[in-house]
């Protein structure tokens, strides 16, 4: 239906269909200093802007706003109609805290009082 349009309605269409989709997101992806915005995020990978994000490969960071989400190892990118598809091998979540090295009871008590 769009091949219809004049090329350059087209263009403008898919520039603001890629605004809106950095507009909405919030996920972004950290190479070193640099910083790139994520336009859709799936399972085992995602899709960056391509005009904006050199071919990527290795371990990046992804953030949602200011809080480290995962760490990420792509292992390839390839360019699909502007869009840099970026697919990773691994994705690790971010914890706040040490990994237990034990079960913990989800039915145990929070403490327990000393002998009087």
């Amino acid at each position: 239906m769009l091949e219809f349009l004049p090329k350059e309605l087209r263009e403008g269409l898919e520039a603001a269909r890629k605004r809106n989709l950095t507009r909405k997101s919030r996920l972004r992806v950290q190479v070193g200093e640099a910083v790139f915005p994520i336009l859709r995020f799936w399972q085992g990978g995602f899709a960056l802007d391509a005009a904006l994000t050199p071919n990527m490969r290795g371990l990046v960071d992804v953030y949602d706003g200011s809080r480290h989400v995962f760490q990420c190892l792509i292992i390839t990118s390839t360019n699909e109609n502007g869009e840099l598809i970026c697919d990773f091998k691994r994705s690790t979540p971010i914890r706040d805290r040490a990994p237990l090295d034990y079960w913990r009871d989800e039915n145990a008590p929070a403490g327990y009082l000393p002998k009087a």
